[in-house]
């Protein structure tokens, strides 16, 4: 399997992000805005074989290829609500279908619910796109990233109610919508002192 470009990606992933938000939530008609910082740094294989355990995910491959990340963020919205999480995540990579690679993405602590969670990823190497589902206990959320360059990223996010059966998600409870900058740590360095 050919990683060439979706190791690229997350390489680019890994610094401290400025992120301007809109999320539209459809069931209220209300539309806020938000900023978040965030920061990425690297996994290592001792927190990858915690998130495999906190998920009872067999793996027997080595952990060195696979991409792991140490999550930070703090957001805050318009209205003054302060968010602020930290988490572990990898993707394990299975299969690859014609121009993408999809597998799985494993969290130890969930955006949506405080546990880990298992959810699957899609990663187009053409337009570098990485697409994650993760099926919740009430919604689905399929969320976005496209790296236009190693300091801008796209980010989208839709939540689906979740149906009952095991039909395609169709009632949309939330549009986000964001742009990423990645802050150059000598300029963060510089206003610290």
């Amino acid at each position: 399997m050919e990683l060439k470009i979706f190791q690229e990606f997350f390489d680019g992933c890994v610094g401290h992000w400025s992120t301007e938000r809109t999320y539209h939530y459809m069931t209220r008609q209300e539309v806020e805005r938000s900023h978040t910082d965030f920061v990425v740094h690297p996994l290592a294989n001792d927190l990858k074989r915690k998130v495999l355990t906190d998920n009872s995910y067999a793996l027997s491959d080595p952990l060195d290829p696979l991409p792991g990340y140490h999550l930070e963020f703090a957001t805050i919205s318009e209205t003054g609500e302060n968010v602020q999480q930290q988490l572990n995540l990898m993707f394990i990579p299975t299969v690859n279908v014609g121009d993408a690679i999809e597998g799985d993405y494993l969290r130890d602590r969930a955006y949506e619910e405080d546990r880990p969670i298992i959810s699957h990823f899609r990663f187009h190497n053409s337009n570098r796109e990485l697409l994650m589902t993760t099926r919740y206990s009430r919604v689905i959320a399929v969320d976005s990233i496209i790296l236009i360059n190693p300091e801008l990223r796209i980010r989208k996010i839709i939540t689906y109610e979740r149906p009952e059966t095991d039909q395609p998600p169709e009632k949309v409870v939330l549009v986000g919508f964001g742009v990423e900058q990645k802050i150059k740590t000598t300029a963060m360095s510089a206003e610290k002192t």
